[in-house]
This record gives structure tokens, sequence and C-alpha cells, in this order.
């Protein structure tokens, strides 16, 4: 499913679609997944339905889950650092004398 042109709050349909799909692949019903989270069972099913939570909701409810892997591919790692390029310098090919070799002192 391409993802990449719907609105946001189709997006969090989608999501809170996938949350309820793990959920029942685990058979926790809502009030066992709000005990586990340490949410109330309205949060539960707001997240579900795609209606407004926190990100804080979001990781409890991922964490009781046991989905937290899911986070690495929400928001990968680099694997190149662009930065860390821009530091490096090129090897050196060729050796600079100080003016004070240069004279030969």
């Amino acid at each position: 499913m391409v993802l990449e042109y719907n609105t946001l709050i189709e997006l969090a349909t989608e999501l809170g679609k996938r949350l309820r799909d793990i959920r029942v692949r685990r058979r926790l019903s809502q009030d066992e997944l709000a005990a586990r989270a340490g949410l109330s069972i309205r949060t539960i099913r707001d997240l579900e339905r795609g209606k407004g939570s926190t990100v804080e909701s979001l990781l409890r409810v991922l964490k009781a889950l046991e989905s937290l892997d899911g986070i690495a591919l929400l928001a990968p790692r680099p694997s190149v650092d662009p930065m860390a390029l821009l530091r490096q310098r090129a090897p050196r090919t060729r050796v600079r004398k100080s003016k004070t070799e240069r004279e030969g002192l």
C-alpha cells in the first residue's frame, strides 16, 4: 500500500487499523491492552480509530504489544553520516615543508 499521498487523517486511520490488527493477533482485548500499557480504554479506542493521541501513548501501546521494532522502520538510522563524510579529509598527496625548513634552518 502506497501511503505517501495519503492525508494525515488517512495515515492516522491506517496506523490505528494496524495497531488493532496487531492487538487482535496477540489475542488481547482493548481492556487488556489498556491495562498493559497503563492507559485508559478510551485512549486505546481513540488510537485504533486514528483519533488524536500522543507519542507517549503510541509508544506505550507499541511496548505493550511487543512491537517496538516498528520504531526502527518508522525512523531508521542513516547508514552513512553525511557530516562525517564532510569532516573526512582527502589523503595527502604532497608533503609541504615549513618556511624554516625551506630556508635551510
